[in-house]
């Protein structure tokens, strides 16, 4: 196994084109199972959870093929609706298949999916929108077995919460049925509107995602497409924190300001300056990061989960004091006793955590617990004093295409070591 080995205290400076959305690329290649037939799919981030989606696509009889970042999917030689566990284990949003494979095939048998232990994450409310759209699904040992029936067709179907995995497969199996399907409570995440772009480069009428209420009109004959995934909003504030945490100016290209307004509202009350221009956007921090008011974790278009890690580690080694409020999942401080390990003074109370600025944190040996709790110590080593070693490198993989690369590129001095 290998480590990033950090030598912390250098700014950074310079300007990075930001990968491919996880997020997005995930829904959208399960999305390909919909026509047969080609379709091409650009910006498509080299990371673990993809190659996982693939072997799951040539598993079930797909062509498959990779150049760069540039993956094509042959979805007309698809002859199989059952998954393994060895590969459902591997992440938790290949449960999506279940929506896809539904709308193509009417048939899907899958065991319960893996990914990084955060918490109960149940997928009751996938089940409960599938089963509203007429889906007969029965739990049986750990396995899911689905069939579609000529009962299936287009209805309201309300989501308790915004999840977005149930608002996907919703969005996919509904393509499937004829009629008209209205998703009320749906999540607004733009990774869903990333969806919706797709699907409807392959024929599909929908509308309305980015609003609470998403409607699809089913049975429309799909064909393959070729479409470009937005560009990664969760990587793009892995590299303003490390900004933060570290000082210096960068430069980010290939995303979206808009799509990160709350991080950005947090590092400019934390100290740091923002300029948007088109096509990119810069942060610039020249000082110490401050305490903030709290930052409490929402669905979109409030404070991203998945950011919470990483500008908590770049506050820790900064002034001042800032609470924490986790609403999103239950599990998502294990992080805090890695970050304790380089001085930071963290209190945690349940859901809530409190940050203390220690001035600055002292380079340790640490080790990732999840994805971006991974991310958010190599932020904190980039700020730190001495070196840092980040070990258990596969959870940080599933979601970021070369961090250590794209951060040298901004001049950290970060390397891979056995």
């Amino acid at each position: 196994m290998s480590c990033y080995q950090i030598e912390g205290g250098r700014p950074l400076d310079g300007r990075l084109t930001v990968q491919g959305a996880k997020n997005s690329v995930l829904p959208i290649l399960a999305a390909t199972l919909l026509a047969p037939g080609q379709s091409v799919i650009h910006n498509c981030p080299d990371l673990s959870d993809v190659s996982a989606t693939l072997d799951i696509l040539a598993l079930l009889g797909c062509r498959v093929d990779r150049e760069g970042d540039t993956v094509t999917v042959d979805a007309s030689t698809l002859v199989r609706a059952d998954i393994p566990d060895r590969l459902m284990r591997e992440m938790r949003s290949s449960v999506i298949f279940l929506g896809a494979l539904l709308a193509r095939l009417g048939t899907a048998e899958l065991s319960y999916p893996g990914g990084c232990e955060l918490g109960p994450r149940p997928i009751d409310l996938h089940l409960t929108a599938l089963r509203t759209l007429g889906a007969d699904i029965r739990e049986e040992q750990g396995c899911l077995r689905c069939r579609g029936s000529r009962k299936m067709r287009g209805r309201e179907l309300c989501l308790s919460m915004p999840s977005v995995g149930a608002t996907e497969n919703a969005m996919l199996a509904a393509c499937g049925c004829p009629g008209v399907t209205a998703i009320v409570g749906a999540a607004r995440e733009p990774e869903i509107v990333d969806l919706q772009n797709f699907l409807r480069a392959m024929g599909a009428e929908i509308s309305g995602a980015g609003d609470s209420v998403i409607r699809i009109r089913g049975g429309r004959v799909l064909h393959p497409a070729e479409y470009r995934v937005v560009g990664d909003r969760i990587a793009a504030a892995t590299y303003l924190c490390a900004a933060g945490a570290a000082g210096g100016r960068v430069e980010l290209t290939g995303v979206d300001p808009d799509h990160l307004t709350a991080v950005l509202a947090c590092l400019e009350q934390a100290g740091c300056s923002v300029d948007t221009g088109p096509g990119l956007f810069a942060l610039e921090c020249r000082g110490p990061l401050r305490g903030i008011s709290p930052v409490r974790t929402a669905p979109y278009p409030g404070f991203p989960t998945d950011a919470q890690a990483l500008l908590m580690a770049a506050l820790a080694g900064g002034e001042g004091t800032t609470m924490f409020v986790e609403n999103i999942f239950d599990s998502r401080y294990r992080h805090v006793d890695e970050l304790r390990r380089m001085g930071a003074d963290i209190q945690v109370a349940g859901r809530v955590a409190v940050v203390t600025g220690t001035g600055r944190l002292r380079g340790a040996e640490v080790r990732s617990t999840d994805l971006r709790g991974g991310a958010a110590l190599v932020v904190a080593g980039l700020g730190a004093e001495g070196r840092t070693t980040v070990s258990d490198l596969r959870h940080i993989r599933r979601g970021y295409d070369g961090l250590d690369r794209g951060l040298r590129a901004l001049g950290a001095d970060i390397r891979e070591i056995p």
